[in-house]
């Protein structure tokens, strides 16, 4: 769904309310201040393991600003990970029709570009936002989600309290 389309002021974000992001993603786009925009996203479009079909039309764009950026952004990583967690939880929208293209084109391309800055990735966040994506991209869905929402001392933890047992 392009930026022009009206659409997006009818989607409905993690609050289950009206949010349209195109201006966080333009944003994005066109400065190196991203730190603002990258708080709105977060905050607007996954809330408490909710998400919404703007959610999901983010999907595309973040991708290609990522791609576009050449640099790698945890944020990115992240957050599309987080987004298509919460999409698989039964209590959130279905993918709508006019979106699933886009949207599972912008996860394969978001994948290669992980496998792409994995190699010079040295930040742990970073690192594991990637493996995420990836793990989830090859449908590994539980390993995906152990990356993104634990950080190395709390999956150290689970395997310790798994050795106890």
């Amino acid at each position: 769904m392009n930026l022009d389309d009206p659409r997006w002021s009818r989607l409905l974000g993690g609050y289950r309310i009206h949010y349209d992001p195109r201006n966080a993603l333009r944003a994005l786009e066109r400065t190196d201040e991203t730190e603002s925009a990258w708080q709105e996203l977060w905050n607007e479009l996954y809330h408490q393991g909710d998400v919404g079909e703007a959610s999901y039309a983010a999907v595309p764009h973040l991708v290609r600003i990522q791609a576009a950026r050449g640099a790698a952004d945890w944020n990115t990583y992240a957050l599309v990970a987080t987004i298509e967690i919460a999409r698989r939880e039964g209590h959130n929208p279905e993918l709508p029709a006019f979106l699933r293209d886009d949207y599972q084109a912008a996860w394969r391309e978001l994948v290669k570009l992980g496998l792409r800055d994995l190699e010079s990735a040295e930040d742990p966040t970073l690192v594991a936002s990637i493996i995420g994506v990836v793990a989830i991209g090859k449908g590994l869905f539980t390993l995906g989600q152990l990356a993104v929402d634990f950080d190395e001392s709390e999956r150290r933890e689970m395997i310790e309290t798994m050795e106890q047992s």
